[in-house]
C-alpha cells in the first residue's frame, strides 16, 4: 500500500504547511502501559523514514524477516517513490505500508504517526540499522516487563558513523561475530535514545502530542535528542543491553558539509532555548565538533567533508554573534 501526500510548492520550513491531520492518534485516553497480546489489538510496529538510500534501504527491510518475532506492521516513510529501490514488498512475510511526505527526518517520522494508534508500540530505524535476531522479541520484554519505560534504545555494537561506514555484508559479519551470549543484557537509565534505534510507547506520543520538531529540516540532527528528553518528562528511559544490532553509518543520501555543520552549531543553540539541552552540554557538544571538524580538515578523509563541516560551524557561530542563528538557515546554504 502506498500512500501519497508529497507537497510540490514545500520550501523545506515546517511553517509553510497546513497542520498535519493525526485524528488516529487523538485523544489518546488512559496511557498503555501494561501490553495486552497482540490478538487485544496491540501492535508492535516498525518503521524506517528513509530518502535518497534506494541501494541500502531494500537489504535492510529484508533482513527484518530473519527476525524471532516478526513486527506486526513495517512501515515505509519515504519521499519519493523511487527510494524503495528494487524491494518487492510483496514477497515480505509481515505486513507492509509504504507512505509517501515531505523530505526531513522529523518530517518522514512525523508521518508514520498518521499510520499509528495509540495502543501501539512503534520501533524507528535507521535504514542502514541492522537487528539481532532476537532484537524485536527483546524490545516488547522492555516495555512489558516495566511499566513506567515510554522509550527504549538498543546496543549498538558497531557503528559506521564513525568511519568510513560498513557495507550490508560487513555489518552482517559483525552482528555474528560480536552479538554473544556473554555480553550483557541489563537495562540502564538512558538520558536519551539513539535515533538510528529509538522504541516508544505512541500512547505517551498521544496523548501530550510529542511530535518530532519539524523546525529541524533535512537531517535534523540532535531531534532524536530533544524527542527524548520531552517524553522523559512522562516516564523512564532506558537502554538495554539485550537490544543489539549494528549501525552500518553509510555515507550516501546525508546532508552535506556545510549544512551539517551549520546544524552542529544552530540545533544545540536552538534545543538550549527550547529547554531540551543544557548549556553545559551545548558547549561540550559544540566545542568538541568544532575542534574534530578544524583537526580533520589538515587532511581530511575522502568518506566525510569535514572543510565543510568547518565552513558550515563558522557560518553557523557569525550568525549567532548576530543573533540571527536558526536551524532552518541551513536551506539557504
Amino acid at each position: 500500500m502506498m500512500k501519497n501526500v508529497r507537497d510540490a510548492d514545500w520550501t523545506g520550513r515546517a511553517g509553510d504547511l497546513p497542520d498535519r491531520n493525526r485524528d488516529n492518534l487523538g485523544p489518546a485516553g488512559p496511557i498503555v502501559r501494561g501490553l495486552p497480546e497482540p490478538s487485544g489489538g496491540f501492535r508492535l510496529v516498525v518503521a524506517i523514514p528513509s530518502t535518497g538510500r534506494a541501494q541500502i534501504l531494500p537489504d535492510t527491510v529484508r533482513a527484518i524477516a530473519l527476525q524471532d518475532r516478526l513486527p506486526d506492521l513495517l512501515i515505509l516513510s519515504l519521499a519519493f517513490p523511487e527510494d524503495i529501490g528494487d524491494l518487492d514488498i510483496e514477497t515480505l512475510p509481515f505486513p507492509v505500508e509504504v507512505v509517501m511526505g515531505r523530505k526531513s527526518a522529523t518530517a518522514q517520522r512525523n508521518r508514520v504517526f498518521e499510520e499509528l494508534n495509540p495502543d501501539d508500540i512503534v520501533l524507528m530505524l535507521d535504514d542502514d540499522f541492522l537487528m539481532a535476531p532476537d532484537y524485536l522479541q527483546k524490545t516488547l520484554a522492555v516495555f512489558q516487563d516495566d511499566a513506567e519505560v515510554v522509550l527504549a534504545t538498543g546496543t549498538v555494537l558497531a557503528d559506521g558513523i564513525r568511519g568510513p561506514g560498513y557495507s550490508h555484508e560487513q555489518g552482517r559479519a559483525l552482528l555474528a561475530e560480536l552479538n554473544t551470549d556473554s555480553l550483557p543484557d541489563t537495562r540502564a537509565p538512558a538520558h536519551s535514545g539513539y535515533g538510528c534505534n529509538i522504541a516508544f510507547r505512541v500512547s505517551v506520543v498521544a496523548a501530550y502530542e510529542l511530535w518530532f520538531d519539524e523546525d529541524l529540516p533535512l537531517y535534523s540532527w540532535l531531534e532524536d535528542v530533544d524527542f527524548s528528553r520531552r517524553i522523559a518528562q512522562y516516564g523512564t528511559l532506558v537502554k538495554s543491553g539485550a537490544m543489539r544490532g549494528v549501525h552500518l553509518g553509510t555515507k550516501t543520501g546525508r546532508t552535506p558539509g556545510v549544512r551539517l555543520g551549520y546544524s552542529q552549531i544552530a540545533n544545540p543553540v536552538y534545543l538550549l532555548r527550547k529547554g531540551s539541552m543544557t548549556i553545559w552540554h551545548v558547549l561540550e557538544m559544540t566545542s568538541r565538533n568544532m575542534l574534530s571538524n578544524l583537526t580533520h580538515s589538515v587532511r581530511p578523509p575522502p568518506y566525510v567533508d569535514f572543510r565543510g563541516r568547518l565552513k558550515g560551524n563558522l557560518i553557523a557561530l557569525a550568525d549567532l554573534l548576530r543573533g540571527k542563528v536558526s536551524p532552518d538557515r541551513i536551506l539557504d546554504l
